[in-house]
């Protein structure tokens, strides 16, 4: 399906959402250059993992072609407006400036929530969103080689994150 015609429109994410968001997830998993995840969770688990505001979606008409949510990243007071990003682009829509829409509102409903920094760990098999991410404002900080195993090989992190420019200065 072709989405280069289709009005793509960004809103907030709905618990009514999580099954087209789950199977998002699922196609990212698959890859398996996406997550360390090897199973996605049931609704109330991803809940309660998440921050309650920064949840949008990618939709076209009914169809929600990605996502992207902010989990904290400690409970600890000082890091309120520190947040881990995690965005997944539906495998029929990647390529066609979903991504980018999405995480650029999002970076836009982050600063809005008083969060001053994204941080994102990323495979760096995956320069696709490597380069995603640079484009709204993200710059590498680092590798953390060999933070995990996957399928019993060690894999490499590429930790960025994103500066707010209004929030935190």
């Amino acid at each position: 399906m072709s989405m280069i015609n289709l009005n793509i429109i960004i809103d907030a994410m709905q618990p009514e959402d999580w099954p087209a968001v789950r199977a998002i997830y699922l196609e990212g998993i698959a890859t398996k250059n996406a997550t360390f995840e090897t199973a996605a969770p049931e609704w109330e688990k991803w809940d309660s993992r998440h921050l309650k505001t920064c949840r949008l979606v990618a939709r076209a008409g009914n169809q929600v072609l990605g996502w992207s949510a902010l989990g904290p990243v400690s409970s600890r007071r000082v890091y309120a407006g520190v947040a881990e990003e995690s965005i997944y682009i539906s495998a029929a829509a990647r390529g066609q400036g979903v991504g980018k829409k999405l995480l650029g509102a999002l970076v836009e409903a982050s600063e809005q929530a008083g969060i001053w920094t994204l941080q994102t760990g990323i495979f760096p098999e995956n320069t696709i969103s490597i380069h995603l991410h640079e484009s709204c404002g993200f710059r590498v900080l680092g590798v953390r080689e060999k933070i995990g195993q996957m399928d019993g090989i060690w894999r490499d992190v590429v930790l960025m994150e994103r500066r707010s420019q209004v929030v935190g200065v």
